[in-house]
C-alpha cells in the first residue's frame, strides 16, 4: 500500500492477496484499522509529522520480480541494510521459504530456512554473490545503493 489511510481502507480479500498474510491476521489487521481510537492516534501521529507514505523507492530493477529470504548473520550487513538494498533494486524479502522464494540469502549460524531452502531447491547465495549481483547493475548503467 502507499500510504497508511490506504491500509485503513483494505479488505480482508484484499490482504490476503498479500504474501504470507492469510485469512487471521487479514482479520485483526482490519479490526485494528476499524476502531475510531486507531483512527485518532493515527490523526495525532499524522499532525506531529510521522511520515504515513512509502518512501522507499527503486532505483534500479536487478532485482524485480525477485523475493529474498534472509536468514543467519551477514559478515558486514544487517538483516535491514540487506533488506532495503534488495527493496530499492526492485525486489521484495519474505520471512518464510517456498517455491516462490528466488534467493535465500545465508550467513553465519543460518538455521531452519536453509534447511528448508535447500529441501526445495531454493538457490543459496550468500553476502559476497549477493553484493556481486548488486554490482551487475552498474555494468548495466543501473544505480546501486
Amino acid at each position: 500500500y502507499p500510504d497508511l489511510y490506504s491500509l485503513f481502507n483494505a479488505t480482508k480479500e484484499e490482504l490476503t492477496e498479500i504474501e504470507d498474510v492469510g485469512p487471521i491476521t487479514a482479520d485483526y489487521v482490519v479490526d485494528f484499522f476499524a476502531h475510531p481510537q486507531t483512527a485518532e492516534m493515527f490523526k495525532r501521529l499524522t499532525a506531529c509529522g510521522v511520515v504515513t507514505e512509502k518512501t522507499v523507492t527503486a532505483v534500479g530493477t536487478r532485482f524485480m520480480g525477485m523475493t529474498f529470504v534472509l536468514t543467519g548473520t551477514l559478515p558486514t550487513l544487517s538483516r535491514a541494510e540487506a533488506s532495503a538494498m534488495i527493496e530499492e533494486n526492485g525486489g521484495k524479502t519474505s520471512s518464510s521459504v517456498s517455491k516462490k522464494t528466488t534467493y535465500v540469502l545465508a550467513g553465519a549460524e543460518a538455521g531452519s530456512k536453509l534447511t528448508k531452502a535447500e529441501a526445495l531447491g531454493v538457490p543459496v547465495i550468500d553476502e559476497e554473490q549477493f553484493k556481486a549481483m548488486l554490482s551487475e547493475n552498474t555494468k548495466e548503467g543501473e544505480s546501486t545503493v
